[in-house]
């Protein structure tokens, strides 16, 4: 069984690195966690910024629960250890949900909300999603090529190339999109 991870909201929001992270959880190279509260923020934030309507939101929100129905950690589970937690108050509901659901690591965008000293004590890490990605792509490169080609590909609007895809992942996944075009030029 693979390692599980909680997606904090920041990984969430930006809609190339999402659809990435979905992607390598669907071809089960981790075991993908998140709670309610999560996905809330994440549609509150879409709302918010003007990228999708409330009813678009809710689709998406809606898709993703159906498509991963087995990564929502229950709201209970986090209640109870979220007041243990000792990393930022507005993210502790993050952390409790990576200890409820038995995840190894909460990817974020948001590192300094999630200090060492806080995750350490749940045998919990927080990683940015440039590391995480690259974590990924060296346990199985095939997996993450064959993943983002399918991603590329179904890209429409507008359509993308795969170089096309790396260069939006570039901006939040810096150093695993170079790697990914260093293996794909040296092939």
């Amino acid at each position: 069984m693979p390692f599980a991870a909680v997606l904090d909201a920041s990984v969430l929001y930006p809609l190339p690195l999402r659809d990435t992270l979905l992607r390598m959880a669907e071809a089960e190279l981790y075991d993908l966690r998140w709670s309610a509260q999560i996905l809330d923020e994440v549609s509150r934030n879409l709302v918010t910024d003007r990228r999708a309507t409330e009813a678009q939101a809710q689709r998406l929100i809606d898709l993703m629960t159906e498509a991963f129905d087995g990564a929502a950690v229950p709201r209970p589970a986090i209640d109870k250890l979220e007041p243990s937690m000792t990393n930022h108050p507005k993210d502790r509901h993050v952390l409790a949900a990576a200890v409820a659901g038995d995840a190894q690591a909460v990817v974020t965008l948001n590192l300094k909300d999630f200090p060492s000293e806080a995750c350490e004590a749940f045998n919990v890490e927080a990683l940015h999603p440039d590391e995480f990605l690259l974590d990924l792509y060296g346990l199985a490169p095939a997996t993450v090529h064959a993943a983002l080609t399918r991603q590329a590909a179904t890209l429409r609007r507008p359509p993308m190339t795969l170089n096309d895809l790396l260069d939006r992942l570039a901006v939040t996944a810096p150093a695993f999109a170079d790697a990914v075009r260093t293996s794909l030029s040296a092939t």
